[in-house]
């Protein structure tokens, strides 16, 4: 079974609680990830809605960033040599009432303020393109191809995303597996010029679905050139609050599930979830259960 090479980092926000970290806390966690292995992280987005990890000039109507995060993210990673792969700018809206071209135009400006602040940064070593996706709804391949040709023609790195199988627990319209592969099979088709790694959720199925999600996922992006990543996630999504720390059992089903498919697996997240200096108890608990597993030490 593949351990957790990678995790997305959050400090946007925006469904779980801050846990008011400052450089201490993120050089301490950072730390952890050089001991136990984990040799990428994941800025999930550097912009939503209001709010910025940086003092951004290209994007309006901020509240103040008072901190440079992605300065911080950036140089505790370059001390480690750990990749980073920074996540773009999700306006909440243009996207998703499908005026696709202003969401694109936003982050053109942006993507180049961001290149220019911090591309001499060697940890600096891809894009994630943070706007999540389910199916091939009628803006999906404009929103990707376009992001990932503005990400490539202003600092020629690899992209990722990381899309969820519109299933059960999406809500709504759900979509069978078979029904999730042809609409990414149509996807795919269309962005793999623009696109270099797809690590695919696990939540929004049922855990006995999960075997057959990443085989899928997988001969998808074999057939295109596409390398496959699991997003394991750490969280529980079938809790009646959200969200707290995964069962053990379940992070291992699924990393069990996903190992034979896939070429790394990251997660959602493990600061919050997986780390023993989160702000949630059974987080700690978790990361025991999961250090005992591979021989880690705490």
């Amino acid at each position: 079974m593949l351990r957790i090479t990678g995790t997305f980092l959050d400090e946007i926000t925006h469904d779980i609680p801050s846990q008011n970290w400052g450089i201490e806390e993120w050089r301490r966690e950072f730390d952890l990830y050089s001991r136990i292995g984990i040799d990428t992280v994941i800025l999930i987005r550097a912009g939503y809605k209001n709010r910025c990890v940086f003092p951004s000039r290209t994007v309006p109507n901020l509240l103040p960033a008072y901190d440079d995060l992605a300065e911080t993210f950036l140089s505790l990673a370059d001390e480690r040599g750990i990749a980073l792969f920074f996540g773009l700018y999700d306006s909440g809206v243009h996207w998703l009432r499908s005026s696709w071209w202003k969401e694109v135009d936003l982050n053109r400006a942006f993507i180049e303020e961001v290149v220019e602040r911090y591309g001499h940064h060697p940890s600096f070593r891809g894009w994630y393109l943070c706007h999540e996706v389910g199916r091939n709804d009628l803006h999906v391949v404009e929103l990707i191809r376009n992001l990932g040709k503005a990400c490539k023609a202003a600092k020629d790195l690899p992209t990722l995303i990381s899309p969820y199988p519109h299933g059960p627990r999406q809500g709504g319209d759900g979509l069978t597996l078979d029904e999730t592969f042809d609409h990414w099979e149509r996807i795919f088709t269309d962005v793999r010029d623009t696109l270099d790694f797809c690590a695919f959720q696990d939540g929004q199925v049922h855990y006995e679905d999960v075997p057959k999600l990443m085989q899928g996922m997988a001969q998808l992006g074999k057939r295109h050139g596409v390398k496959m990543w699991a997003n394991v996630e750490s969280f529980a999504r079938d809790m009646p609050i959200r969200f707290p720390p995964a069962d053990w059992r379940n992070l291992r089903w699924k990393m069990e599930a996903a190992s034979p498919h896939v070429e790394k697996i990251i997660t959602f997240e493990f600061a919050h979830f997986l780390s023993p200096h989160s702000c949630y108890p059974a987080a700690h608990n978790l990361f025991r259960r999961y250090a005992e597993h591979f021989g880690l030490s705490e």
